[in-house]
């Protein structure tokens, strides 16, 4: 890989590490089941600037302590079992479970004998489209060029 070093050079670096590789897959994937969306999108872009306080030698800064604070809030339900399948130089997650798992079949699938109410999606789908539907609209009325007429004008 080609490495942007703190001081703005750039040095091409080889790192191999491949069961440190599959323990990071094996964690993300746990994560993934145990965090709620919002907690693990934010997790992952936090991982970035805490790999770049270290890379920068800030270990013993206070934003490195605050940082780590929330890491380790965010990984108290982090448990549970990963199977992996290497194969030919590739890694494919087989499997995933834990006891923090927030994965419900009944509401994760479409079908027969699942719990979730498709009722209950409908005011929600209309409001979360409504920004949009309003652009359509000041756009339509606006005449913006190459805006073309729906069915529904």
């Amino acid at each position: 890989m080609v490495e942007n070093r703190i001081v703005g050079l750039k040095s091409r670096e080889v790192y191999e590490a491949p069961a440190a590789t599959l323990l990071h897959m094996a964690h993300t994937e746990l994560e993934r089941i145990c965090l709620d969306r919002q907690t693990f999108n934010y997790k992952r872009k936090l991982s970035q600037d805490f790999a770049n306080l270290i890379y920068d030698g800030l270990w013993f800064s206070p934003l490195r302590e605050c940082l780590m604070a929330f890491l380790e809030e965010s990984q108290r339900t982090i448990t549970g079992e990963v199977r992996i399948r290497v194969s030919a130089g590739l890694a494919r997650i087989t499997g995933r479970r834990s006891p923090y798992s927030l994965y419900d079949e009944g509401l994760a699938t479409y079908s027969h004998g699942d719990t979730f109410d498709r009722k209950s999606a409908e005011g929600f789908l209309a409001l979360y489209g409504l920004p949009y539907k309003t652009v359509a609209e000041v756009r339509r009325k606006a005449g913006r060029p190459g805006y073309k007429k729906s069915k529904r004008d």
